[in-house]
């Protein structure tokens, strides 16, 4: 008979599955308290709340927010990651934390309704941040406006220099002529 803290924790567990926009699962073993705090800290101040789960609280919790494919990830060791923003920004810190010498191993993420396999969440850790994205489009759409005001500021230049030296002939045929 479950307890009422199991059954809290299993609510818990899925209301947040349910409001995130992104969930990555992690096999935390062989990680030192050092470690895990400073990778802690690094995703709390993305906005990701990461916790430590029990698999079978999780594959309840999974159950009750309709996520019933997570359960097969959901053996051993395993730490959640509960994303309600960018849903690149932890991959990105878990992964940098794995190449950084961290044990952290990602067993799966699940991002706007798909289960991930743990290539393709480092996969989309290599993708740009969405800040990064923003910056591309802007550039990519600002240089040809740059392009096309350089040229046009060019043309008008060389009507000016046109219309001057048209100028200077005609003072000089000028200043021939009344001599």
């Amino acid at each position: 008979m479950p307890t009422a803290e199991k059954s809290a924790t299993v609510s818990d567990l899925s209301q947040k599955m349910s409001q995130a926009d992104a969930i990555y699962l992690a096999d935390f073993s062989g990680i030192d308290v050092a470690a895990v705090t400073e990778l802690r800290r690094s995703l709390r101040s993305a906005g990701v709340d990461y916790q430590v789960v029990k698999n079978r609280l999780a594959k309840l919790a999974a159950t009750d927010a309709g996520l019933d494919s997570m359960g097969a990830y959901l053996e051993g060791p395993t730490a959640m990651a509960f994303v309600n923003d960018d849903p690149v920004a932890p991959a990105k810190i878990l992964q940098k934390f794995i190449d950084g010498g961290g044990k952290l191993v990602i067993k799966s993420g699940y991002v706007d309704g798909q289960v991930l396999t743990p290539e393709a969440v480092e996969q989309l850790a290599k993708l740009p941040s969405r800040d990064e994205l923003i910056g591309m489009v802007i550039g990519s759409v600002q240089a040809p406006l740059y392009g096309l005001a350089v040229v046009l500021n060019g043309l008008l230049c060389g009507v000016v220099y046109a219309v001057s030296a048209i100028q200077e002939q005609k003072a000089e045929a000028e200043v021939t002529t009344d001599e």
